[in-house]
């Protein structure tokens, strides 16, 4: 008499996600559902093996794999921690992680609730010493990519910089951004009031003073329009904005750069 087939026990599966930048995730399948789409194909295959997909998306869109402040990857790791999750599964290794050292700290997490960790694209077994030190030999490379677009990010803020070029960040008042070639161009309007603001605080010799002041006459931060057409800025100031305002070296025609004067 043939024995009874024994079935694999339920493999609870998560697939996590992540994108660096927000760029195309407005489309309706975007990078972010390509690899949850991967990951649910993958732990289909292993259905025989008692994996099942877990409905709740883990999704962090915009954020980079350099740290671990995610909110989606927060959500995740508590899961783990509360024994809801058997194996987290990634598109690829880096989604995860471009930090060897956070990685670690993380597969130190997972190990210790006994949590398998798969990569689709990149096949090792996390159990076997072999696995594990392809894992390492694929995040000292992830770094070592996240160091060289590092370097060459910095590089080109740098170049634009010198030239006299907005690199990105807030908008400050008295100025407005070339949208052709990317230089700033005095705002004659908001400059005559940065020049009050400075008289202003020369009268009175107190940030507090000078912020009673402005809200009386209704003045405000640096409003402006971003890139998707919303509103933004505009606040009333406070000690720390007004005195970041006056500390700016752009209003004597310095730019810096990594505490550099350019």
């Amino acid at each position: 008499m043939a024995g009874k087939r024994v079935e694999a026990p339920t493999i609870r599966c998560a697939v996590y996600t992540r994108k660096s930048t927000e760029e195309g995730l407005e489309q309706e399948f975007n990078s972010l559902d390509a690899q949850r789409e991967a990951g649910e194909a993958f732990i289909a295959s292993q259905k025989s093996e008692g994996w099942v997909c877990l409905p709740d998306r883990y999704d962090d869109g915009g954020y980079t794999g350099g740290n671990m402040e995610r909110p989606a990857f927060k959500r995740l790791m508590a899961d783990v921690e509360a024994g809801h999750i058997d194996c987290v599964v990634v598109y690829k290794v880096d989604r995860l992680s471009r930090s060897l050292l956070d990685f670690t700290q993380i597969m130190e997490s997972l190990e210790r609730r006994g949590v398998s960790f798969v990569s689709v694209t990149q096949q090792f077994n996390t159990t076997s010493s072999m696995g594990r030190l392809t894992l390492n030999i694929l995040l000292s490379f992830a770094q070592f990519e996240r160091e060289i677009i590092s370097e060459r990010t910095r590089d080109k803020i740098a170049a634009a910089r010198r030239k006299g070029k907005w690199s990105g960040g807030r908008p400050i008042l008295g100025y407005d951004v070339d949208p052709r070639g990317g230089r700033l161009m005095v705002n004659e309007d908001e400059a005559i009031r940065v020049r009050a603001i400075y008289e202003l605080y020369l009268d009175h010799q107190s940030l507090i003073a000078t912020i009673k002041e402005l809200d009386a006459r209704g003045w405000t931060n640096k409003q402006w329009t971003n890139k998707k057409g919303r509103e933004s800025g505009g606040a009333p100031f406070n000690k720390h904005s007004l005195h970041s305002l006056l500390n700016n070296v752009l209003y004597i025609g310095r730019l810096t750069y990594r505490w550099a004067s350019l």
